[in-house]
C-alpha cells in the first residue's frame, strides 16, 4: 500500500470504530446528531469536498455528487424520523472501502506491468580514454563505446565489439531461455547481461533505441481508447444526470400524486428515502473503473508475452480478426539468405558473383548482403558508379565502367534480354554484363521453425483465411505456402501491388471481420498502415515497419500472433462480462429500490459489491499463461 492508501485505511478503521461505539452510547437529540457527524466527516470529507468542487466547476453529475446527495439526504431523513444515522455513515464507509480496494487493485496491476517492463536503464558505463564513466543514457552519442557488466541492463542499441555473454531477454520478448551474444552481434537495449563483460559500440541514441520505443508504446497505449471505453465514457455522461433526475422525480411525483389524486398521506420521508437509495444504487463506478482496467490489464498481459499493443482500440480490433495476411521474407522465413548456387553462361562463376556483389554493394537488402557474404572479399565501392535501384526489379550500375544489371526476371525483360528459366526453389538473381546475359545466382531463405505451427494455431483460433504476399517468384512462393499450409498466395508483387492486394481483400471481406497484416520490412510500412490491424516483427523489423504497425512482436515469433488474438479475445470477453453484469445488477436493484424493496444496505452491494467483483474480474486479463 502507498501512503495515500494507508491513510484511507486508518480513516476507515476510525470511522467504523466510532460508529460501533456510538451504537452503544445512550444519547439522543442534537448531541446524538453531532456525535454521528464525527465519523461521517472522518470517512466522507473528501467526497463532500469533491462534490462541492464539481458543482462550482459546473461538472455536477459524478459519483461524488451521488454519494454526497444520498448520504446528506439520509441524515436529513434520519433527523426528521428516528435519529438512526448509521445507514448514511455505512453507505459512505463501504463506498470508501470499495474505492480503497479499487485503488489497490489498479495499483497492483500497474506495478505488475511496471515489473514486467522494468527495462529502463539507470545509467550507461561509457569508456573515455580507457576509463569508465557513468552517464545518463540520454547523453550518450552514437558511436560511443559502452561497457555492460554482468547483471546490468543494456542501455542503448549497438554492436558488440568485444566479449561474449548470455542475455536475459524475457522483459522484451517473453522468452525465458537466455540468448548467446558474441563479438559482431547486434544487441538491443533492455536485455540483461548475465555473464561476461561486453563492450558495445552504440548505433542509436537512447531516444531511438528499442527500450525507449517500448516504454513509449506502453506508456502511451492508454491514450488510444477502444470503442468500448468510449461507449462507457459517453454512457456515464448521459446516465448520471438521467438517474439524478429520475431520483428527483421518485422523491416528488409519488407524494404529489398521493395527495392530489388519491387523497392519501404523501409519505414524503418514505419516498425521499427510496430516492436516496436509488441514487446510491445508480452510481456507475463498476463500469467506469473496470472497463479501462480490463484493457490496461490486457495490454500488460500481452507485454509480458512479448507482444506490444499500442492502444486498447487495437486490442479490440484484433479480437475481431478473421483474415491474416503475411509478408514472406523475414516474417514466415528467417530472412537469412545464403547463396546456394551460381549458374554461368559464358563467364566464370566467380566473375558473375563478383559483378553481382559489387553492383549490389550499396544496398542493405538481405539478398544484397548474402551476395556480398558469398563473394567473401572486401568490396571496393570506388569501382562502382551510376547505381540505379529499380523497385521490385533489381539494380543497374557501372562496375569498372562496365554496365552490370542484377535482379529478377522482370529486370531482364525490362532490358529486353533473354534469360535462363530455373525450376529450382529459391530466389533467382539474374546477372547481365555489358548488355549480355551471363547467368544467375540461386539464393535460398530458411523457413522459420515455428512458422508452420503459427499457421496451425491461427486456424485453431478461428481465423478464416491465411494469405501470403511476396515479391518473390511464383515457384518459391507456392513452395513456401504449400509447406506451411497457407490458404492463398500472391507472388511477384511490387510494394505498391501489396497495398492494392490488401485493398482488394479488404473490399471482399465482411464489415465485421477484420484483416491483419504481418510484416517486417521498410517496404511493408504502407501495407501495415492500410490493414485494419498492422503487426510488425520487432527484433529484426525495420523502424519504419514498427512505427507504422499497431502491434509489435518483440521476438519475431509468428506463433505470438495467435496468442495475441487469444489475449485480445479474453480481454474483450471480460469487458462484456463486466458490462452486462454491472448494468444487469444495477437495473434489477434500481427497480427494487424504486418500489421500496431494496434498502440502503442492498444499495451498498449494488454499488460497492458490484465494483469489487468487476475489478477482480478485470484483473484476470493480466494473466495469460494458460492461453
Amino acid at each position: 500500500m502507498n501512503k495515500k492508501q494507508k491513510k484511507m485505511l486508518v480513516r476507515i478503521i476510525i470511522a467504523a470504530a466510532l460508529m460501533i461505539i456510538l451504537h452503544f452510547v445512550p444519547v439522543k437529540g442534537v448531541i446524538r446528531f453531532l456525535l454521528y457527524l464525527i465519523p461521517y466527516f472522518v470517512i466522507g470529507y473528501d467526497i463532500l469536498r469533491k462534490a462541492f468542487k464539481g458543482i462550482m466547476n459546473h461538472q455536477v453529475f459524478d459519483e461524488n455528487f451521488l454519494m454526497a446527495v444520498a448520504t446528506v439526504g439520509a441524515i436529513i431523513v434520519a433527523l426528521s424520523e428516528n435519529g438512526d444515522y448509521t445507514e448514511a455513515i455505512a453507505v459512505m464507509l463501504f463506498y470508501q472501502i470499495g474505492e480503497l480496494f479499487q485503488s489497490y487493485a489498479v495499483g497492483k496491476s500497474r506495478r505488475n506491468i511496471s515489473e514486467l517492463m522494468d527495462i529502463r536503464p539507470d545509467y550507461a558505463n561509457v569508456e573515455v580514454d580507457g576509463k569508465l564513466e557513468q552517464a545518463d543514457p540520454d547523453e550518450v552519442e552514437i558511436g560511443s563505446v559502452i561497457v555492460v557488466k554482468p547483471g546490468e541492463k543494456v542501455p542503448i542499441d549497438g554492436i558488440i565489439i568485444d566479449g561474449s555473454s548470455t542475455l536475459n531477454t524475457s522483459a522484451l520478448t517473453g522468452e525465458s531461455v537466455p540468448r548467446d551474444a558474441k563479438c559482431g552481434d547486434e544487441i538491443i537495449s533492455g536485455c540483461i547481461n548475465l555473464s561476461g563483460v561486453l563492450k558495445i559500440r552504440t548505433t542509436k541514441e537512447f531516444g531511438e533505441s528499442t527500450v525507449s520505443k517500448i516504454l513509449d508504446l506502453v506508456e502511451n497505449s492508454s491514450s488510444k481508447k477502444s470503442k468500448s471505453e468510449n461507449f462507457i465514457s459517453k454512457f456515464a455522461k448521459y446516465y448520471t444526470p438521467a438517474v439524478c433526475y429520475s431520483a428527483l422525480a421518485l422523491a416528488i411525483l409519488p407524494p404529489v400524486v398521493r395527495m392530489l389524486f388519491m387523497s392519501a398521506s404523501p409519505e414524503w420521508a418514505t419516498w425521499i428515502y427510496r430516492a436516496l437509495t436509488f441514487l446510491v444504487i445508480s452510481c456507475p463506478c463498476a463500469l467506469v473503473i473496470s472497463i479501462p482496467l480490463s484493457f490496461f490489464a490486457g495490454i500488460g498481459g500481452a507485454s509480458r508475452e512479448g507482444v506490444l499493443v499500442k492502444g486498447s482500440n487495437y486490442l479490440e480490433t484484433l479480437s475481431q480478426t478473421k483474415y491474416v495476411v503475411f509478408d514472406k521474407t523475414g516474417t514466415m522465413t528467417e530472412g537469412v539468405f545464403e547463396v546456394t548456387g551460381v549458374y554461368e553462361n559464358t563467364m566464370d562463376k566467380e566473375k558473375v558473383l563478383e559483378y553481382a556483389a559489387l553492383a549490389e554493394s550499396f544496398s542493405s537488402h538481405p539478398i544484397s548482403k548474402s551476395l556480398k557474404k558469398a563473394y567473401g572479399r572486401e568490396i571496393d565501392q570506388t569501382r562502382v558508379s551510376d547505381v540505379e535501384e529499380i523497385s521490385g526489379h533489381g539494380i543497374i550500375a557501372k562496375v569498372d565502367g562496365i554496365d552490370v544489371a542484377a535482379g529478377n526476371y522482370k529486370l531482364m525483360k525490362k532490358l529486353r534480354l533473354s534469360y535462363a528459366d530455373s525450376d529450382k526453389v529459391g530466389t533467382i538473381v539474374h546477372v547481365a554484363v555489358n548488355g549480355k546475359y551471363e547467368g544467375y545466382i540461386l539464393i535460398s531463405d530458411r523457413i522459420k521453425a515455428t512458422a508452420k505451427e503459427a499457421i496451425h494455431a491461427l486456424k485453431k483460433a478461428g481465423i478464416e483465411r491465411t494469405i501470403m504476399l511476396t515479391g518473390d517468384s511464383k515457384t518459391v512462393a507456392d513452395s513456401v505456402a504449400k509447406e506451411l499450409g497457407i490458404d492463398e498466395v500472391y507472388s511477384e508483387l511490387l510494394p505498391s501491388d501489396k497495398v492494392a492486394k490488401v485493398e482488394e481483400l479488404l473490399a471482399k471481406k465482411s464489415r465485421k471481420s477484420k484483416l491483419a497484416f504481418v510484416g517486417d520490412g521498410i517496404n511493408d510500412a504502407p501495407v501495415l498502415s492500410r490493414a485494419d490491424i498492422g503487426i510488425a516483427m520487432g527484433a529484426m523489423g525495420s523502424d519504419a515497419a514498427i512505427e507504422a504497425a499497431d502491434i509489435v512482436l518483440m521476438d519475431d515469433d509468428p506463433v505470438k500472433i495467435s496468442k495475441a488474438i487469444k489475449i485480445s479475445r479474453k480481454c474483450l470477453r471480460i469487458v462484456y462480462e463486466n458490462t452486462y453484469f454491472a448494468i444487469g445488477i444495477k437495473l434489477i436493484c434500481l427497480l427494487l429500490g424504486a418500489v421500496g424493496i431494496a434498502n440502503m444496505w442492498l444499495a451498498i452491494f449494488a454499488d460497492v459489491g458490484v465494483m469489487v467483483i468487476a475489478v477482480l474480474n478485470a484483473i484476470r486479463a493480466l494473466f495469460v499463461h494458460k492461453l
